[in-house]
C-alpha cells in the first residue's frame, strides 16, 4: 500500500526515479515537515513522500511490507547519511518503530504501488498477464487461493463489500462453475471470465474486472484491517502536536479514516435525539480542511489522483484511547478459516 510511484532505478542522488506522489504539496503542509522533526512514512513504496520529507529537513523512519520496495530503497538509505532508516514490516506495527519521545508525524498513502502494478508476476493488474497473486508481502494466501477455494457466498461478500461490485453474485457463481473445470491460475483467466459474464458497455468508464481485482487485493492483504490498526498505532506513537496525514484512494478506506478522526475528536457518538451522556477528551484535532481532494490540474496530469482524498489530524496531550475495531463497523472478512481457504 504505497504511493503511485514509478520504477526501481535510481537518480543521481541515489534515490528512485519516480513520478510525483499524489497531493505531495498538501501532504508536506499537513505534516509540517521541517528540520528537527522525526516523521514516519508507513508506506515507503518507491520513496516519493520520504524523499520530499527528507528534502524538507526532517528525519524519516520508513516502513514497507513489500520486500521489493525495501531492497530498492537501500540506495536512498545510503545516500541520506543516517537521516533515513527503512524497515520491512506492516504499517500496523508502526508504534514499534517510534523513538522514545514519540513521533512528530506519520504519513500513510493507502494505495497500490505502480511498481507492484508494473510487475506482471505480482498479479495485481489484469492489464498484464501473470500469476493471480496480489500478495504485497509475497507470503500467505494468494488471490488464486481465494478464487479457487472460497465458498460462493463468501466471494459474493468479498466482491460486493470490498469491491462494491453490483454483479458480485453473477461473477461468483460463474467462478464456481469455471473452477470445477479448471482452476484459475493467471490474471487473464479471471479477467477473461469477468469480461464474458459482465461485458463492458459503451458508457462504462472502467474495465468490468476492476472492482473484483480491487476487492481481491484488499482482502488478500487485509488492507482495511491494516489501515484501522495503523490509525490506532499512530495515536499511540505520536507526541502531542504530532500530525497524522492519510491519503486514500477508495471510499471504504476514506470512510475508515473519517470515522477515526470523528471518533477521536472527543464527541460522544449516539443519536442526535438523545442527550449527550459524556464527552471524552479529544486525542486529535483537525488540521486544515476536513478533507482535501486533488485539484483538476493534478488529476489531469495523474489520473490516479482523481479519487485521492487527504485527511489530517494533530495529536493532543490526551492519553491514547483503547483500540476498538467496532467503531469502523467492518464485516468479518479477515478470517480465512471462515471462508474455507
Amino acid at each position: 500500500m504505497a504511493a503511485n510511484l514509478g520504477g526501481g532505478s535510481t537518480d543521481a542522488d541515489g534515490g528512485p526515479v519516480r513520478h510525483i506522489p499524489v497531493l505531495l504539496s498538501e501532504v508536506l503542509t499537513a505534516l509540517d515537515a521541517r528540520p528537527g522533526k522525526v516523521i514516519l512514512d508507513g508506506t515507503f513504496g518507491a520513496g516519493g513522500y520520504t524523499t520530499a520529507v527528507l528534502d524538507a529537513g526532517a528525519d524519516v523512519i520508513a516502513l514497507d511490507r513489500d520486500p521489493t520496495a525495501i531492497a530498492a530503497g537501500q540506495a536512498l538509505v545510503a545516500a541520506r547519511g543516517g537521516h533515513l532508516t527503512l524497515h520491512h514490516t506492516q504499517f500496523s506495527h508502526l508504534a514499534d518503530y517510534a523513538p522514545e519521545g514519540g513521533l512528530d508525524g506519520v504519513v500513510l498513502d493507502i494505495g497500490v504501488s505502480s511498481m507492484q502494478i508494473d510487475e506482471a508476476e505480482r498479479g495485481f493488474s489484469f492489464q498484464r498477464n501473470g500469476p493471480l497473486d496480489m500478495r504485497m508481502s509475497g507470503a500467505g494466501v494468494s488471490a488464486a487461493d481465494v478464487v479457487n477455494r472460497a465458498k460462493v457466498g463468501d466471494l459474493i461478500r468479498i466482491f460486493g463489500f470490498l469491491g462494491e461490485e453490483k454483479q458480485a453474485g453473477r461473477i461468483a457463481r460463474a467462478i464456481e462453475k469455471q473452477r470445477l473445470r479448471e482452476p484459475f491460475r493467471t490474471t487473464r483467466d479471471l479477467a477473461g471470465l469477468i469480461e464474458i459474464v459482465t461485458p463492458r458497455k459503451a458508457k462504462d468508464k472502467i474495465h468490468p474486472a476492476t472492482r473484483v481485482f480491487q476487492a481481491l487485493r484488499v482482502f488478500v492483504n487485509d488492507e482495511l484491517g491494516e489501515l484501522a490498526q495503523a490509525l490506532f498505532a499512530a495515536e499511540q506513537a505520536l507526541k502531542p502536536g504530532g500530525r497524522l496525514v492519510v491519503v486514500t484512494f477508495h471510499s471504504l478506506e476514506d470512510r475508515i479514516v473519517k470515522k477515526f478522526f470523528t471518533e477521536r475528536s472527543g464527541k460522544a457518538s449516539g443519536s442526535r435525539h438523545l442527550p449527550m451522556v459524556h464527552e471524552r477528551a479529544a486525542t486529535f484535532e483537525p488540521v486544515g480542511k476536513s478533507m482535501i481532494a486533488a485539484s483538476e490540474a493534478e488529476a489531469e496530469i495523474n489520473p490516479r489522483a482523481r479519487s485521492a482524498k487527504l485527511r489530517a489530524g494533530q495529536r493532543t496531550s490526551a492519553p491514547a484511547e483503547r483500540p476498538d475495531m467496532a467503531i469502523f463497523d467492518l464485516p468479518d472478512l479477515a478470517s480465512l478459516d471462515k471462508i474455507g481457504v
